[in-house]
């Protein structure tokens, strides 16, 4: 439920010098991810920002992630759940705590992440190009192989009630390298200045795994707020670790992609007017279709059994979905 206990420690890469660059607070969930995490820590290690200050939140893991973190990275600030608060409680825990300590951006990273040493001064630098920039998103790759894109910025099309990745599984030949304003930025690594949040407010904790990010996404462009795409800030994403996602094709399990579809509907149904209904059903037919034989043609009859299920009605999302 709320933090158990929180560690104190001094702000990661702080300098004994007065700084003058904005604060930023980068902000991580683990749940036994431990190599995972160590991993996105030490990469953090190597940022050339220094008025940052790095937290981690423990989703209540059983495999010695805050003992090894408290060991390896005593200046990370830890705060621990008893239980899997699962993404949007954990990151709004964290980000009530920065907001209290006066930040003045929080970044969103995943814990199965490695940065780029100068990723986070080009996020910083293009938030603080424009004040009505709220969120900025870089560039994802894979993690294997790193030339591939995972996420250039996301597109959301709420008449065919569709939501995808710019720019994904494309091999990176510089075609993504201007920066541009799009329709969301994936949680997964999102820069977002305090009066966005102060404005939106947090992630909606209602979303049981993913579309919290389109959401918010969505909420911030609905206030009036920028959301901008670096391509000189990059990231690489070991792709749904967390839900064994190395072990399936395209890393789509199950579960993936049973909460994913749900997820989805769950955006459409919260944000879709009356008249995008006209047509999302005609739309969302014809790509559940289209993702259904890509899936097959690969072997992966377990993502295909999910989808089926998450289309269903009176299913619980809590369910099993096979993953």
């Amino acid at each position: 439920m709320t933090a158990s206990d929180t560690t104190s420690a001094t702000r990661a890469g702080a300098a004994t010098e007065p700084v003058s660059e904005p604060r930023v607070f980068i902000l991580l969930v683990n749940w036994n991810g431990k190599a995972d995490t160590l991993a996105c820590l030490e990469s953090l290690q190597q940022v050339n920002y220094a008025n940052k200050t790095i937290v981690v939140v423990d989703n209540g893991s059983s495999d010695g992630s805050v003992e090894a973190i408290r060991r390896r990275f005593p200046e990370v600030r830890l705060i621990r759940n008893e239980h899997n608060e699962r993404f949007a409680r954990a990151n709004n825990q964290s980000m009530q705590l920065a907001l209290q300590e006066g930040a003045d951006y929080v970044l969103l990273l995943n814990n199965d992440t490695l940065v780029d040493a100068e990723f986070l001064r080009h996020l910083v630098n293009r938030a603080e190009s424009d004040p009505a920039i709220g969120m900025v998103g870089g560039k994802i790759y894979y993690a294997e192989p790193a030339d591939r894109l995972w996420f250039v910025g996301g597109g959301v099309d709420l008449w065919r009630g569709r939501i995808w990745h710019h720019g994904l599984r494309q091999e990176d030949r510089g075609q993504f390298d201007q920066p541009r304003d799009v329709d969301y930025i994936t949680g997964c690594c999102v820069l977002v200045r305090r009066a966005c949040i102060e404005t939106i407010g947090l992630l909606d904790e209602s979303y049981y795994i993913y579309g919290e990010d389109v959401d918010w996404s969505f909420r911030a462009r609905q206030a009036g707020f920028r959301l901008v795409y670096e391509p000189k800030a990059k990231i690489w994403h070991k792709i749904s670790s967390s839900s064994g996602g190395p072990r399936t094709p395209e890393g789509l399990t199950g579960f993936k992609v049973f909460h994913k579809v749900r997820s989805m509907l769950k955006f459409f149904w919260k944000h879709a007017r009356w008249y995008h209904w006209l047509t999302i059903p005609v739309f969302m037919t014809i790509e559940a279709m289209r993702v259904v034989f890509w899936l097959a043609i690969r072997g992966n009859w377990q993502a295909i059994r999910a989808l089926v299920r998450a289309v269903l009605p009176s299913r619980s999302q809590s369910n099993d979905a096979g993953g």
